[in-house]
């Protein structure tokens, strides 16, 4: 039985579904069970550190037996955050689940806009339901801000409005440096103007890291950036990124050498023929996803939080693959978000700097990446004939920005 077939049955309860999901999760909140947000700790305890010069000295020792965690995005990331320091724990915790919950609302609502299917019911169901995959379930066990970036670029790229575009991709990379690679959506699709106000936003946010503290921003950009071992353990099983799946499958790091860039390569050129393929089919979500699965795959380190762009991927290979692979692909995605394999390896592991394992552990390690390829390939295959007209209902697609802009006009004609 496809997805779609099991959706249509579960339509009817999707406001229940919705409601008991957000209630479960709330009293998981206010229970504190598997809710430690050790990341949001780390947010909000080191931000004020900026202002003394210790802001990557710091480390939060609490809940992190094996590796005290820094805080290791730029200064203006921290900026962002001094708020949250001026409230007690209680109400930044609290604030930021409801901010992470608006926020999985709104990119699954932006995604099933972006392929024509944004009916309420379906935006609650699958609300609902994507609560409990596990990216979208450790983002929120973690406090982390993969749900507010992954909302913010979906809410601003596909903008019609080249300012709005850019802007967003500009600020999202000055919080965490990775959602810089959007600028590669602006590059396929032309959208020049969008291109250079993501660079003078993302200027903007290094300028005011200086501003605040250029000894601190100094030591970030030409220090620390780049190293992923300050991260965290590179061949743990929470890393999906190639290097990490390479590593495990390898017995050691295999850093930035040859079978890193031959995996990039591979990476790389899959990427681009599935957006080759979205641009050409005019097809937003799409190009969007290959852009953001390239940027995951290809990172050092892409913790399996990170993959909440699993979530438009999802919507797009139901509603909009239509071929058989796409099919596969969401089917795969569904068994390995639902089942925590990634949990279950973390459990298996002697330690997580420990990275040779058995085999078949290794193998399980490539969940993700492996899914991500598969999803470059099926939106490659499935929109391999389509043309911007000729496509089903891509055309019509409405935007985020303006429900009477087409995708059209967000991805224009090459």
């Amino acid at each position: 039985m496809n997805l779609r077939a099991l959706e249509a049955r579960a339509l009817a309860f999707a406001p229940w579904i919705f409601g008991l999901s957000l209630l479960g999760h709330l009293a998981m909140v206010a229970l504190q069970a598997k809710m430690t947000m050790i990341d949001l700790m780390v947010y909000r305890n080191a931000s004020p550190e900026l202002f003394t010069g210790q802001l990557y000295q710091w480390r939060l020792k609490e809940f992190s037996d094996q590796f005290a965690l820094p805080f290791t995005y730029p200064p203006f990331s921290a900026l962002v955050f001094v708020p949250l320091s001026w409230v007690p724990w209680g109400v930044a915790r609290w604030f930021w689940q409801l901010l992470c919950l608006a926020c999985l609302w709104f990119l699954v609502r932006a995604a099933l806009r972006l392929v024509g299917s944004a009916e309420p019911r379906r935006v609650l169901l699958w609300t609902g339901l994507l609560v409990w995959v596990e990216p979208v379930r450790t983002t929120l066990n973690y406090g982390q801000v993969n749900l507010v970036l992954a909302a913010l670029l979906i809410g601003t790229v596909v903008s019609a409005r080249s300012w709005v575009a850019g802007a967003g991709v500009g600020v999202a990379a000055g919080v965490k440096l990775t959602p810089a690679i959007s600028g590669l959506y602006f590059l396929a699709t032309r959208r020049w103007a969008a291109a250079v106000w993501s660079f003078v936003a993302f200027g903007v946010t290094v300028g005011l890291g200086y501003l605040v503290s250029a000894g601190q921003s100094h030591q970030f950009w030409f220090q620390l950036l780049g190293d992923a071992e300050r991260v965290g353990p590179v061949g743990s099983a929470i890393n999906q990124s190639l290097r990490g799946a390479l590593s495990r499958t390898v017995g050691h790091d295999v850093g930035s050498g040859p079978l890193f860039l031959l995996g990039v390569a591979v990476a790389a050129a899959l990427a681009l023929w599935a957006l080759r393929a979205a641009v050409r089919a005019r097809d937003t979500l799409a190009g969007v996803v290959a852009v953001q699965f390239l940027g995951l795959l290809v990172s050092p380190i892409s913790w399996s939080h990170h993959w909440v762009w699993v979530v438009p991927a999802l919507m797009w290979l139901v509603y909009r693959g239509g071929h058989r692979l796409c099919a596969v692909a969401a089917w795969v995605w569904v068994v390995a978000i639902g089942s925590f394999l990634i949990s279950f390896l973390l459990r298996v592991q002697p330690s997580i700097w420990t990275i040779p394992r058995p085999w078949y552990y290794s193998a399980l390690g490539w969940v993700y990446p492996a899914a991500g390829v598969l999803t470059l390939v099926a939106i490659a295959v499935a929109l391999r004939g389509r043309q911007g007209g000729r496509q089903d209902s891509a055309s019509s697609t409405p935007s985020i920005s303006s429900a009477k802009e087409t995708s059209s006009a967000v991805m224009p004609p090459r």
